[in-house]
């Protein structure tokens, strides 16, 4: 299937449109951030008020196909032609995909969101055991199954219409060569666009809130300014310097390097927290949630508290957490699908779907069931440090830990690390995405991303607030959602006929798999 413009359709490409489009954002965030505050909250809020059902509906059920496609006929389908074997360890793919999808959001929110739900609960009274356990639970509803189900269909759909049809990485792509009608390829180009954009300003705000934790670290440990401008800026522009020297460097270098320490001081840091805090506690919090989580999972995933009056709350938290997850799935989706090549369908989903998810639980448990035990058992006042500076809460836990000094370095690093590591992934996708989808795309691509980043980064910045920044990151909530649609319905047609269904080999006798034509991609 031809998955690009016609001949004749003239020069200006995805890459003329959509970066210009960025700058033009970002140039509006840092000249008037107060009109672009307000615009950007206002259209998330308009989102809430009227489409929460559909949001909610619509993650649900992602998470519903991503088990199908696990344990239904497709499963032992290949990412690939027969004889295909992945190009990165199992490690190493885990550590890459984790690293792009979660990375900074884990150390930002880690001991906060627990925290803010156990001092106000959506329901319950606050501090109390019962909000205790809610809070775990919360938590990993918003981190758990539904983020990483929305990321797996995202990139399977990419990863099967790339290694088994041919296509290229292109959003549009699955549209293009599942469907027909004149409708097709506006919606795909549509989807072009759309995709790129909310790459762009998704990654923005993920640079954002990395800048606001850095700088609150950095003053805790050596002293810096806490809210100067100037200061925000000047880590802005070393993380910029650091990025901007991983995507110099291939994807098995800078990207795969570079997650792999991520990957490793994170668990590092993780356990020392569980080895020197309470363990017991901090082991009981994590199977108590986890048992809590999974037996309130049908349940959950369908809740808007309509009887309650909580759509304020359930906007803030939940549905703000799924549009998010929506937003990032253009730019987790096209990496997944790059670095998946050779894996089934079976494995790929388990992959993506159970081993960050565990993670992630394991994760909340440890920091959130920390906090909520220095709250209870402790000294207290950790409920009060998040409800005044949410940037602060992960430090203000660790200088309770023996090595106080030490522990917030290594979170520094990380924190440094996890952002260059989303921005370098994210230059990449967006240039092999406005570069006729080349598997490594050239470096004046990638540097013209990441200049781009950097100043809608300083945009997001700029407006000091995190709801601004969630808000400005999820604002193609809408489109991108019907993107996501329309790519699985693409999916689960394309599989219907795929000849190795039959077989459960991946094997592709009897039908050819698509390449692409001549002149079928867009710059």
């Amino acid at each position: 299937m031809d998955d690009r413009p016609r001949p004749g359709r003239g020069r200006i490409g995805l890459f003329h449109v959509a970066l210009p489009s960025c700058v033009i954002v970002a140039l509006t965030g840092i000249l008037w951030p107060e009109t672009f505050s307000g615009a950007v909250s206002e259209l998330t809020s308009t989102f809430f008020e009227t489409l929460d059902w559909f949001f909610m509906g619509s993650v649900t059920g992602f998470l519903v196909l991503a088990a199908w496609l696990a344990i239904g006929p497709y499963g032992s389908i290949t990412l690939g032609r027969p004889g295909d074997t992945p190009e990165f360890s199992t490690a190493s793919w885990l550590a890459m995909l984790f690293a792009a999808g979660m990375g900074v959001g884990l150390l930002f929110w880690g001991v906060a969101e627990p925290m803010t739900h156990f001092a106000s609960p959506p329901l319950g009274e606050p501090l109390s055991p019962e909000a205790a356990r809610q809070a775990i639970v919360l938590t990993m509803l918003h981190w758990g199954f539904h983020a990483w189900a929305v990321y797996s269909v995202g990139a399977l759909v990419l990863a099967y219409f790339h290694y088994r049809r041919g296509t290229s990485f292109l959003a549009g792509a699955p549209i293009r060569a599942a469907f027909t009608g004149r409708w097709v390829r506006p919606v795909a180009d549509l989807a072009d666009l759309v995709a790129v954009l909310a790459v762009a300003l998704g990654v923005a705000g993920s640079l954002a809130m990395g800048v606001f934790q850095l700088q609150t670290g950095l003053n805790l440990v050596v002293g810096t300014p806490a809210d100067a401008t100037w200061f925000a800026l000047l880590l802005l522009l070393v993380l910029f310097a650091a990025f901007m020297t991983s995507a110099a460097t291939s994807l098995d270098k800078g990207i795969k390097i570079l997650s792999n320490v991520n990957m490793s001081l994170a668990i590092l840091l993780m356990a020392f927290v569980l080895l020197v805090g309470p363990t017991p506690f901090l082991l009981r919090c994590l199977i108590t949630g986890l048992g809590d989580y999974l037996s309130a999972l049908p349940s959950l995933s369908f809740r808007l508290y309509p009887h309650e009056d909580l759509r304020e709350w359930v906007g803030s938290w939940t549905l703000t957490y799924f549009i998010w997850w929506i937003a990032w799935a253009p730019f987790v989706g096209i990496f997944i699908a790059r670095i998946s090549k050779g894996r089934t369908i079976r494995g790929f989903v388990a992959g993506v779907l159970l081993v960050p998810t565990a993670f992630s639980l394991v994760w909340f448990s440890v920091f959130g069931g920390m906090g909520i035990y220095e709250e209870t058992h402790g000294a207290g006042g950790i409920a009060s440090v998040v409800e005044e500076d949410v940037t602060t809460a992960l430090f203000a836990l660790l200088d309770r830990l023996p090595a106080p000094a030490l522990l917030m370095g290594t979170a520094l690093v990380l924190l440094f690390v996890f952002v260059v590591t989303s921005v370098d992934s994210a230059t990449y996708v967006l240039g092999m995405l406005t570069s006729r989808g080349a598997m490594d795309p050239p470096r004046s691509r990638k540097f013209a991303w990441g200049i781009t980043l950097a100043a809608l980064g300083a945009a997001l910045t700029l407006s000091k607030n995190i709801a601004v920044v969630r808000a400005g990151a999820i604002s193609f909530a809408l489109p991108l959602t019907l993107i996501l649609l329309l790519q699985a319905a693409a999916l689960v047609r394309s599989l219907a006929t795929d000849p190795g269904r039959a077989r459960g080999s991946g094997r592709t006798e009897g039908a050819a798999v698509d390449r692409p034509r001549p002149g079928v991609e867009e710059a």
